[in-house]
């Protein structure tokens, strides 16, 4: 049975002819020693046909086609024009070997061609790669490298490449590092609590929050040069005049050691240090915000920003996390405590990163369960709208964030919440009507912008002297141009409620079907009526004419 190797290369698609092999009993190094040797693998294997690419983007389709297990057009016409033909019902007396599995079950749906891939089979398409520019006679040296190099950068840019607008990958870097300056500003505000209390021990019970904490300590610096005239300024850092004097007067019997002045600079700098790396959290928590309403605006309204922008980057993207179904949505980040279950035979966690969430926290303990179900559900339905719509919008995150709202009401107080049919509806509803109402809105302000230039046209011709048309054609024209314009949006709206409501009425299309019959029998009924009473007149009328010629 003769053996036909597939080799796709950087300038194109190469078939060579394996002949003398018995791979029965082959072994594999035997096999890998046979292939450096030239003389050896020429006598084996020969080229029988060579296709070359057109272009550089055409070798990077047939690359991308390949890649994702797929056949082209020109990959099945160069397979069936060299290789022998198929017959049906007969054993076939050749194979195909490949390196790649998928594309070889493509290959074999398609073109009932068998296909082989294996370790012998890899080993000889190595040999083929090895000396693959001594079996093409008419390559320069050199042409096979810049091809494999051209064809190369282009597929990596290609995968990297992303839409500017839409930058999951700037989500992620930002909620990584927003977890990281958490915890680098929560260390060094500890640091600045042990480190100037040795100075004045007794402000760590005065003030709490950690930036406070860090101003006072920029501020104050020298605890003895503290008086009753340094209360104004310590009442605008702290905000407070009360706790100020609280610190003047700690101050004042404070049982800390001084400080030399080098160590006090020290503190001060590191204080403001901690004071900036606050300020810039903030700003980059701002940023996080911008861009998850750019993203992900459905997701982030439902379930917050830093929770949204924790399931991004846990799933890798915004598209993979739309991939996720909602029971592997429910228990992302906690992949340990799952394994660990499954392992040992217990319970399996019941929410992961989503228990960050309000609704969990709000939920009573028998049902936070349910309601991490719920909105492990209503999660995947925003963030695959969020993936995979033309225009961003929130309505639909906020449908969802009602509904999660009403099953918490049910949960507590047992009050039925809608059925996510109606919920939908509705969400599609208002973002159609607000759709058109942003159409109406341009079209008035175009229609004003002409009046006001009319407006203007005439105040000239009256200072000029020139008399005022009274009917001007291009304001009619521009008139009858603005009633076509809405009268076509209004046809188009008709259109749609005329979809939807075709789309309602399917099931009931019997039941109109009979009750139109009767209503046509009954209108032919009444038709004939009419037309005997008319005929009846007519005759009447005729009779009278009669009588008086008589």
């Amino acid at each position: 049975m003769a053996l036909y190797l597939l080799y796709e290369s950087a300038s194109g698609y190469a078939l060579f002819l394996a002949h003398g092999l018995d791979e029965i009993g082959q072994n594999t190094e035997a096999v890998r020693n046979s292939v450096s040797d030239l003389n050896r693998f020429g006598k084996v294997v020969q080229l029988t046909a060579f296709h070359p690419f057109e272009s550089a983007l055409d070798a990077l389709n047939q690359c991308n086609a390949v890649s994702e297990g797929i056949m082209t057009d020109e990959l099945r016409s160069f397979l069936e024009l060299n290789l022998p033909k198929v017959k049906e019902g007969k054993k076939t007396k050749f194979r195909l070997g490949i390196t790649d599995t998928k594309i070889g079950s493509h290959i074999q749906e398609a073109t009932k061609i068998p296909c082989e891939s294996g370790e012998f089979i890899h080993e000889l398409l190595r040999g083929v790669r090895l000396h693959f520019d001594r079996f093409l006679k008419d390559l320069k040296p050199g042409d096979l490298e810049k091809a494999q190099l051209g064809l190369g950068h282009s597929y990596s840019r290609a995968k990297v490449k992303f839409n500017v607008n839409r930058v999951d990958n700037m989500v992620i870097q930002a909620i990584f590092l927003l977890d990281t300056l958490d915890k680098d500003i929560n260390s060094f505000s500890m640091r600045v609590r042990e480190w100037y209390s040795w100075h004045f021990p007794e402000l760590v019970k005065i003030v709490s929050d950690n930036y406070l904490y860090a101003k006072v300590a920029k501020y104050i610096e020298d605890k003895s040069k503290l008086s009753d005239d340094s209360i104004p300024g310590l009442t605008d850092v702290v905000g407070d005049e009360d706790r100020a004097k609280e610190i003047i007067d700690a101050a004042k019997a404070s049982m800390g050691q001084d400080l030399s002045p080098i160590d006090l600079i020290n503190v001060h700098q590191f204080a403001q240090r901690v004071m900036d790396l606050s300020d810039y959290r903030r700003k980059l928590y701002d940023y996080l915000v911008v861009k998850m309403s750019d993203i992900a605006p459905n997701l982030a309204s439902l379930i917050g920003e830093v929770v949204g922008a924790r399931l991004i980057s846990h799933a890798g993207s915004l598209t993979n996390l739309a991939k996720c179904p909602s029971s592997t949505l429910q228990i992302l980040g906690a992949e340990k405590a799952l394994f660990r279950a499954l392992k040992t035979r217990g319970n399996t966690p019941k929410y992961g990163l989503i228990f960050h969430s309000s609704f969990i926290g709000r939920a009573s303990a028998k049902n936070k369960g349910r309601m991490a179900r719920f909105l492990a559900n209503k999660c995947s339905i925003a963030s695959r709208i969020d993936c995979f719509a033309d225009s961003g919008t929130t309505v639909f995150g906020e449908k969802l964030r009602a509904q999660v709202e009403e099953r918490l009401e049910f949960y507590d107080k047992g009050v039925a919440p809608r059925k996510n049919i109606d919920v939908m509806k509705d969400a599609i509803e208002s973002v159609q009507n607000k759709g058109a109402e942003m159409e109406i809105e341009e079209v008035p302000t175009e229609a004003s912008g002409k009046k006001n230039k009319k407006k203007k046209s005439k105040a000239a011709a009256a200072e000029n002297g020139e008399p005022m048309a009274e009917d001007n054609p291009t304001a009619v024209s521009n008139g009858e141009a603005l009633e076509d314009s809405k009268s076509e949006k209004k046809k188009k709206k008709e259109k749609r409620r005329m979809d939807r409501e075709l789309e309602q009425q399917e099931g009931q299309n019997a039941f109109q079907s009979g009750t139109d019959k009767k209503k046509k029998k009954k209108s032919k009924n009444e038709d004939g009526g009419e037309l005997q009473s008319a005929g009846d007149g007519k005759r009447k009328k005729k009779k009278s004419r009669s009588e008086d010629a008589d």
